[in-house]
């Protein structure tokens, strides 16, 4: 009979799910509107019979939302081969997955332990794409900041020896490999196609997610703007690069005797214990028996 209740309030669940999602997929958007008070076109007409379920979730879906997933897939350059609208497919499809096995769970399971991992399995397996995508993000990004000291070594010393400041971003990003040799190769690329070189770095602090590289930058684009001279630019920020990097060093290794302290009370000292104390329990055992 539980079972049976169980099934019950879940088919009842995804019913008003689905109810809610056709509802809210058959409000008409702004452009719906338009095209009713001015007739489309036969373009227009046939990209909306072409729309795709991933394009209905990515119009449905707040703009926050999809505006905070479009930012990561930019952070973590992977705006070739993921897209919003595959990710929130993916996002839908998870997300039921965790419903059924909760449902499952909650039916089946004999056990408090069993119904505890069922959950904790469905939250993880709910969590899991977002998880994914930022941890690509932020992985990107720190490789970022980690490269970033060496190619302004590399930059200033092929600025110093007589080239200009993108033949030296072309050597340098020729010379290393990573994303930001990726991030400065586009661009070049942006600036050989016409783009002005204000736009280009625009567009390239909004595909980072990285301080310094924000910082440095602001620098170039303040120091082609009022003619101040690049060697000069180059040579203060990557001593400040190096600096910075030293110091994040110096923290990092100051972090880790407060992070030594949990494995060291709950995993090591228990076990020392253990093995010290079993003779003389044993004993003691022995003594009074």
């Amino acid at each position: 009979m539980n079972v049976v209740a169980y099934f019950a309030i879940a088919a009842v669940a995804l019913g008003l799910g689905a109810l809610v999602f056709l509802m809210i997929t058959a409000i008409p958007t702004r452009a719906d509107v338009m095209a009713v008070v001015t007739p489309p076109s036969e373009a227009e007409r046939e990209r909306v019979e072409r729309r795709t379920f991933s394009e209905t979730l990515r119009i449905v879906m707040p703009t926050g939302y999809t505006g905070w997933i479009q930012r990561k897939i930019i952070h973590a350059g992977k705006t070739g081969t993921w897209t919003v609208g595959g990710f929130l497919v993916i996002r839908v499809l998870l997300a039921g997955v965790s419903v059924l096995i909760i449902v499952m769970t909650l039916a089946l399971s004999t056990s408090t332990f069993q119904s505890v991992f069922g959950v904790i399995l469905a939250v993880l397996i709910f969590i899991a794409p977002e998880v994914i995508l930022s941890s690509r993000a932020t992985d990107r990004q720190h490789a970022i900041l980690l490269a970033l000291p060496d190619t302004l070594d590399q930059m200033t010393i092929a600025v110093e020896a007589g080239l200009g400041f993108e033949a030296a971003m072309a050597k340098a990003a020729r010379g290393s490999q990573g994303p930001l040799a990726e991030e400065l190769v586009r661009t070049l690329q942006d600036m050989s196609i016409g783009r002005s070189r204000f736009d280009a770095y625009a567009a390239l602090l909004a595909r980072t997610d990285c301080d310094d590289l924000k910082r440095f930058i602001r620098a170039v684009q303040q120091a082609d703007r009022y003619g101040i001279s690049i060697a000069d630019v180059l040579r203060v920020q990557s001593s400040e690069m190096r600096i910075r990097r030293r110091q994040r060093a110096e923290e990092q290794a100051m972090k880790v005797p407060i992070k030594v302290v949990f494995p060291l009370v709950f995993a090591i000292l228990p076990v020392l214990f253990i093995v010290l104390l079993f003779p003389a329990v044993l004993g003691i055992i022995d003594a009074f028996s």
